[in-house]
């Protein structure tokens, strides 16, 4: 096939990509609103139609007990490699409103950068494989390799349906490698391949004292508080050198290699920068680990928010009854979500005192992932950004979660290749959302050329 004419019509179509692009990012697909349940469904329908546009010869959109998912496949040849993108036409709810310099759902471009909510995670993202199957189709009459399309609505709501529809068809969905593009770069002069995400343990612990809330003045004292009985626990789970003190937390924690560790510190991380752009004076975390690993490679606790007692204006001198915390436990290869949450609910029991009840409620988790470095599949998807960004990718690792990933491996037995063209300042799940144009079309680009390397290897990665 003849990359080259594949190439020539996407620089040709730009402006139009860019149009349907706007056109997707319209559609308020707020997945967690149920005021927005006819939008999320309209979204869907986009999707089916991009898929279409892109030569997909089974276009499909399978209703759940929730937001629908969308497959589509264009099978070439069954000798050839297939490839299964995955991603979601769900985005997050665009408040604070009032902090957007535009509209969410009014897309604007202002100095190369597409605005909108959904525009980085992950509206555009996907967009890049529908356009590079286009291009491919368009011009050469076929795809070089067999493609399969799994595009879900409720990514951002924890993919309530989606395990059980790829276990239900995993023949189906059947293929050599999962593509996934709802990742970030390491920066814009900096383009990287993400080859592993830390996992999640989500939980709610709660400690309850009295039947009621109390004066504080005429019970405080002899009643305890669980507001300060919950501050006491959740202080204690951490030393002075930010090591989480669970017993049994860190057995399975797998090490980072030297090579790796050589790799993050090649990277042009600058801590300056960093801290003055949170707005901190200094940096904290596991004593012994620098701030990438810290964040890629290392599980962490951390208390999402807190609950009790009067938080209105003015003062109450209340004794609360209940005290609640929302915590999560970032993991890392090879530990199980399950063993954690046992984990901290008997060491929750061990050192709650008598005064009170505690009850822990498990809310959320997904399995951490790591790819090899070595891996065919990551290699070609290493050569295929290297044309379409002109430049060697890096390999690094992400702090966040994608659940799915840890799905495809354990119920397909095949890879998975983090393609994300997010930069780190895109601002996802906030105000002012936005899409490098440049890097939209390199994506583009680069999705075109894995194909085409993917066709030319066929023997090392089925």
């Amino acid at each position: 096939m003849r990359i080259n004419d594949v190439i020539e019509y996407i620089d040709r179509n730009s402006e139009e990509f860019l149009a349907q692009l706007i056109e997707f990012l319209r559609i308020p697909s707020v997945s967690t609103d149920p005021k927005r349940k006819e939008d999320v469904t309209r979204a869907a329908e986009f999707t089916a139609d991009q898929l279409r546009l892109a030569g997909m010869t089974r276009v499909e959109i399978v209703a759940t007990p929730g937001h629908p998912i969308v497959y589509g496949e264009r099978v070439e040849d069954p000798s050839l490699p297939t490839v299964l993108v995955y991603g979601h036409y769900d985005v997050q709810p665009e408040d604070p409103v009032e902090l957007w310099e535009s509209p969410p759902f009014e897309p604007t471009v202002r100095n190369g950068e597409l605005f909108a909510r959904g525009a980085a995670d992950d509206k555009g993202q996907v967009m890049i494989h529908f356009k590079s199957a286009q291009a491919y189709v368009q011009t050469q009459g076929r795809l070089p390799v067999n493609m399969k399309f799994l595009i879900e609505g409720e990514e951002e709501i924890g993919s309530d349906h989606l395990d059980r529809f790829v276990k239900e068809n995993a023949e189906l969905l059947s293929c050599d490698a999962v593509v996934i593009s709802d990742t970030t770069m390491f920066s814009r002069d900096v383009p990287s391949l993400c080859y592993g995400l830390r996992g999640l343990a989500y939980v709610q612990l709660e400690v309850r004292g009295p039947n009621r809330d109390l004066h504080s003045g005429s019970f405080g004292g002899p009643v305890d508080n669980p507001a300060q009985v919950l501050a006491r626990m959740l202080t204690s789970m951490k030393d002075q050198d930010d090591r989480i003190t669970i017993p049994g937390f860190y057995d399975k924690v797998r090490e980072l290699t030297t090579r790796e560790r050589e790799e993050f510190a090649r990277l042009p991380f600058d801590a300056e920068a960093f801290k003055k752009d949170l707005g901190v004076q200094a940096l904290a975390g596991e004593k012994g680990y620098t701030t990438l690993e810290q964040v890629w490679a290392r599980p962490t606790l951390e208390v999402n928010g807190m609950i009790s007692g009067f938080v209105g204006e003015g003062a109450k001198t209340v004794l609360p009854a209940l005290a609640m915390a929302k915590v999560s436990m970032r993991l890392v290869p090879d530990q199980n979500p399950k063993e954690i949450e046992d984990l901290f609910v008997d060491y929750v029991r061990r050192i709650a005192p008598q005064t009170v009840e505690v009850a822990v409620t498990p809310m959320h988790g997904g399995r951490p992932w790591v790819a090899s470095l070595d891996h065919p599949i990551l290699q070609a998807a290493a050569d295929a950004v290297e044309k379409g960004f002109g430049k060697r990718p890096v390999f690094q690792r992400e702090g966040g979660s994608i659940p799915v990933v840890s799905t495809f491996t354990e119920l397909l037995k095949v890879p998975t290749v983090m393609m994300g063209i997010g930069l780190p300042d895109e601002n996802a799940h906030a105000p002012n959302e936005k899409l490098d144009l440049g890097h939209f079309y390199k994506g583009i680009k680069s999705s075109a050329y894995f194909l085409d390397i993917l066709a030319k290897k066929r023997d090392e990665v089925e």
